[in-house]
């Protein structure tokens, strides 16, 4: 009995393992699915069931093959819970290529962590985190896990192929309600429509489903993903979400509903801030003028401390709570110089906006849902708005920067939602200017000075460089400027914070040995400040459009006084090129023993044609030359 127990226990394993070689042995990857492929979605099943208006289960159920290295973050489980999103299981086992059972995981071989991003002084948000040890390429991880919400605002996307590099043999999203509980929809690059269902007893379900979707290939300045993935949005027309109901069905019903339920009545400020204010901006007869020494009163007096706990996720502090500890995150700040304004009688919207350095990502303007993950402030000024970035104690008075430049907002206002769109910073207006005057002696020793003055996107640049000490600043400087053996004997930083700021850096320095001198020759690079180091990789049958996210100008003009009885013997430099998306020109004169180097680059920004990528790849190959060119100094005869 015993041994034929084994024996039966041996072909069950036998059979398990065998099923296991079947479902996710790599070569069962369809092959046209393996190009510009890091990693392989087998299977995944997601599923939302909203039982009711505070009471959802999220499950999700999948497996994904890592092929290479390049995949690996794709194996990286991370499930966010908080007290509104409560796990029930997690669970999960990894495969080696052949679909051989590794190892098995559950919720005890997960890191639970606090979710600090580094600046949240209270954060009740965690993440189980659970990332394989694999080392051979490929192999499968599968696991799956279920959450009760306790809310119906905030839906998962449905992403498929959450990024470039990743593959889709099937996926399936399935969303199912009760017949009181409608939603809004958008679909974003399907191949198919939603499936709609509703059973004898009411309950609804939409159900969408990909097959075999290719990898989207990774390439060097492409769209805003979401012009390229694959997408489903939900968004409920009444919900429930940390005890407070609401309803919305466009943008006007959302920035109303934030404006009535989490706005309302948490502007009071204590009787002897309102008569501060008063006496500070009396006198002041321009609105715009009160209105920016307003702003710095704020600006010296709190500090930004980011806080993500329950409805204070999205709903600020109170303004008085803010005045008296001196501190909030950007929701209590805006909130609160929303009332310093409102003070001395100057109206202003609290807006929501999705605050990115590198992508200019707008509320999508056909689907009102919970979009953004910043506040900013907006003063409807007649005939001149003015925004303001509330969280920084530096930033000047109506100057947003590249974080929330040119992009939609919602601006949350007594009568509803309005989207308004953020200032352009363009090309004309990002610019780095730097004019310098150096003396190069006959040991080779390069000396002089340098000013450097920063405008419109580009005025925030050297703002951490500037809060740092000297010796530290003198490091940066060093790391910033491609000069060997620089010495920098003097440095200071002036910020002009007026409605159009500009940084300037005033720079002396030294650099012994900056000229090789051989056989009576004198060599050294023209360009020692402001390179490119590099042009954008060459991307052969590109398949998006060329993106290009911030326009800005570039230019320089040094002058090098050459020592004395020298002629150039190289080329003069002489550069001119032209075309959809930038210019370029760079140039040197020789008069008498003055070098006159000048370089000017303007790059537009917008969305080009992936055909013209070729171009623009060889646009900046021409920069990089010229950035290497080298004059040579021979002695006169």
């Amino acid at each position: 009995m015993i041994r034929t127990g084994i024996f039966a226990l041996t072909i069950m394993m036998l059979t398990v393992n065998v099923k296991a070689q079947q479902g996710y042995n790599t070569n069962l990857i369809p092959k046209d699915l393996l190009p510009y492929a890091s990693s392989v979605v087998r299977l995944q099943e997601v599923n939302m069931d909203v039982k009711d208006f505070d009471n959802s289960i999220y499950h999700i159920k999948q497996a994904i093959t890592i092929l290479n290295k390049n995949g690996d973050d794709m194996a990286n489980i991370e499930v966010w819970h908080d007290k509104t999103n409560v796990i029930k299981y997690v669970k999960g086992a990894v495969y080696n290529s052949s679909g051989i059972l590794i190892k098995k995981f559950s919720e005890s071989d997960f890191e639970d962590i606090n979710a600090n991003d580094g600046f949240s002084l209270f954060y009740d948000l965690k993440v189980k985190h659970y990332q394989p040890s694999v080392t051979e390429y490929p192999y499968t991880i599968e696991y799956e896990y279920e959450e009760r919400e306790k809310q119906s605002l905030d839906f998962p996307d449905w992403m498929p192929n959450p990024g470039t590099g990743t593959a889709v043999v099937k996926s399936t999203f399935t969303f199912s309600c009760k017949p009181d509980f409608n939603i809004r929809y958008k679909e974003v690059n399907l191949p198919s429509a939603v499936n709609i269902t509703t059973d004898k007893n009411g309950l609804k379900t939409y159900t969408w489903q990909v097959n075999n979707l290719k990898a989207v290939k990774d390439e060097p300045y492409s769209p805003n993903p979401e012009k390229i993935l694959s997408e489903v949005k939900i968004a409920p027309v009444k919900f429930t979400y940390e005890g407070i109901d609401g309803s919305f069905s466009d943008w006007n019903g959302f920035g109303k509903w934030i404006y009535d339920k989490l706005l309302v009545n948490r502007q009071q400020l204590p009787d002897a801030t309102i008569q501060h204010v008063k006496e500070l901006t009396a006198g002041i007869t321009d609105p715009k003028l009160k209105a920016k020494k307003i702003y710095e009163y704020m600006q010296g007096r709190t500090h930004y401390v980011s806080v993500q706990i329950g409805i204070g996720g999205l709903q600020p502090f109170l303004a008085s709570d803010v005045d008296q500890l001196n501190y909030g995150d950007c929701k209590a700040l805006v909130n609160y110089t929303r009332a310093l304004l409102k003070a001395v009688d100057i109206d202003s919207w609290y807006c929501v906006v999705t605050g990115d350095h590198s992508r200019k990502t707008s509320m999508l303007t056909d689907f009102a849902s919970l979009q953004g993950n910043h506040a900013i402030l907006c003063i409807p000024f007649k005939n001149d708005t003015t925004w303001m970035d509330c969280t920084s104690q530096t930033i000047p008075f109506g100057y947003l920067g590249d974080f929330t430049d040119d992009r939609i907002a919602l601006a949350c206002t007594p009568q509803g939602g309005i989207l308004l769109h953020t200032p352009k910073y363009t090309a004309e207006e990002n610019v780095l200017e730097h004019s310098g005057s150096f003396v190069l002696d006959d040991n080779g020793e390069l000396s002089g000075s340098m000013k450097s003055v920063f405008k419109g996107a580009e005025y925030d640049d050297r703002d951490d460089v500037i809060q740092e000490s000297l010796k530290e600043q003198i490091k940066d400087v060093q790391r910033i400027y491609p000069i060997n053996n620089m010495t920098v004997q003097k440095l200071a930083f002036t910020q002009d914070k007026s409605l159009n700021p500009t940084t300037i850096e005033d720079i002396t320095l030294q650099a012994s040995e900056y000229a090789s001198m051989a056989n009576g020759k004198v060599l050294f690079l023209l360009n020692p400040i402001n390179r490119m180091p590099r042009a954008p990789k060459l991307v052969m049958n590109r398949t998006t459009d060329l993106y290009i996210n911030e326009g800005y100008t570039s230019e320089d003009e040094i002058t090098y006084t050459i020592p004395a009885g020298y002629r150039q013997d190289s080329e003069p430099l002489k550069v001119i090129i032209k075309n959809a998306f930038g210019t370029f020109t760079a140039s040197s004169t020789l008069q008498g023993n003055q070098l006159i180097y000048k370089r000017k680059l303007q790059v537009i920004d917008g969305t080009y044609p992936k055909e013209s990528y070729q171009d623009f790849v060889d646009f900046y190959q021409a920069v990089v030359d010229a950035d290497d060119y080298d004059v040579i100094l021979v002695k006169n005869n």
